[in-house]
């Protein structure tokens, strides 16, 4: 399905990328502070040679970097484009949240992290919900919500701070706004935290928090069109556990999860699923996530088989850390001290297509043989009820049947000649 177009080396460990919501551009947040902004080649393909199917593979298209620059003392942990791309905030170890822009990567807004405690607390994920509310997550376990005021950080305190879970949030995912939302924005969102999942309202607070899950919750992922049989278009959440199986959720049943699907099968429970992204549609058929396991894998699930798909391979050591489609429907994976970018593979897509021609045709050519079948069924049913002195000539008519159905099997069959099948037949008697 996906093929690696190529491979980016980067100059330190991978904590963090965001992909830009309408331009090819990837920022990466590093282990020594830096933050890294790359511009991607345009998708598009030469028609005239087939074999040149890769983006770079012409030499023109190459990966630029926009710009460079140190941007916290410690690492940085967390990077967030704003809805429409024309901001890109960080977060560091450094207790410091930053806002610039993404195409000089010059600051707008900065503000220290707020802290309950004596030491600096450590941010774990950035999410803009809206043009007007930032999340920021910390290592305590804090979930404040920032007050956006044209992109700028207006505040130096956060409007609301919330404790979804014991432990600190792993992950954000949004729901989709409600039928009777004007702004057309989320204002609730699920969170993981160490072993449950919680649901939170932007005015009311956490709204429920699941049973124990017994497993760490890793990653999440909301799916649209699937759910329960008399409410499919409920929708569904996927999430990855530390143990290498992904739980399905229902959308409003967050009391436990109501599925499961083994990525990775061990003894003792399988490798860890670190980060999730849902395919776009229009890049894969059905309902299917990409899941980016601690081994160095990329397992692309099928949630509507329950099954896994195909393995693809990032690393052969570092784990997976971050997944994300851009504007172009290219895949991008992080993890270690590199980048990998890929894209559905267009000679798979043929030979898929050829290979669905090939069954349409073979199921016309039974349906065909039903019907001669069908038709022997029926003639020996209307037989049997004559005498059983006709019995002589319905043995005869069925025989004759039988062999206009061979006959015409036949036909399909052609001698060809020593030039195969281009134009030139094989006569008999002709050498």
């Amino acid at each position: 399905m996906l093929e690696n177009l190529c491979t980016l080396p980067l100059s330190a460990e991978l904590f963090t990328q965001a992909v830009h919501p309408t331009e090819p551009l990837l920022a990466v947040g590093l282990s020594t502070g830096h933050v890294q902004c790359f511009r991607l080649p345009a998708a598009e393909r030469s028609t005239e040679d087939d074999a040149d199917v890769s983006v770079l593979s012409d030499g023109k298209g190459t990966i630029d970097t926009v710009w460079r620059t140190r941007r916290h003392k410690g690492s940085c942990r967390a990077l967030a484009f704003s809805n429409d791309g024309s901001a890109l905030y960080s977060a560091g170890t450094d207790s410091l949240l930053k806002h610039f822009s993404p195409i000089t990567g010059q600051v707008a807004s900065k503000i220290a992290i707020p802290s309950t405690k004596s030491i600096p607390d450590s941010p774990t994920l950035l999410h803009v919900l809206s043009p007007q509310t930032l999340l920021l997550a910390c290592d305590s376990g804090a979930l404040h919500l920032l007050d956006l005021r044209d992109g700028s950080l207006a505040a130096s305190k956060p409007q609301q701070t919330h404790y979804p879970h014991d432990d600190f949030v792993s992950s954000v995912t949004p729901l989709p706004p409600s039928a009777e939302s004007t702004s057309g924005y989320s204002k609730q969102w699920i969170s993981t935290g160490g072993t449950t999942l919680a649901v939170t309202d932007l005015r009311r607070g956490v709204l429920v928090r699941s049973d124990d899950q017994e497993d760490e919750l890793l990653c999440t992922t909301f799916i649209s069109g699937m759910g329960p049989k008399k409410n499919r278009d409920n929708g569904i959440v996927a999430v990855g556990t530390g143990t290498g199986v992904l739980t399905l959720w229902d959308k409003g049943a967050w009391d436990d999860q109501q599925d499961r699907v083994v990525v990775d099968p061990g003894k003792g429970g399988g490798e860890s699923l670190d980060c999730i992204v849902q395919i776009p549609e229009d890049v894969a058929r059905g309902k299917k996530v990409v899941i980016g396991v601690g081994d160095g894998s990329l397992r692309i699930i099928d949630l509507m088989k329950r099954e896994v798909e195909n393995v693809l391979r990032h690393d052969d050591i570092e784990a997976v850390v971050s997944l994300g489609f851009d504007c172009q429907g290219r895949m991008i994976s992080g993890g270690g001290q590199t980048v990998k970018i890929w894209e559905e593979s267009p000679l798979l897509g043929q030979n898929s297509d050829d290979s669905d021609e090939a069954s349409e045709a073979g199921e016309s050519d039974n349906g065909d043989d039903d019907d001669v079948d069908r038709n022997d069924r029926n003639g020996v049913k209307r037989q049997e009820s004559k005498n059983s002195d006709d019995e002589n000539s319905d043995s005869s008519d069925e025989g004759t049947k039988r062999g206009k159905k061979k006959r015409r099997k036949g036909k399909t069959s052609t001698e060809l000649g020593p030039h195969g099948a281009h134009g030139v037949l094989r006569f008999k008697g002709l050498d």
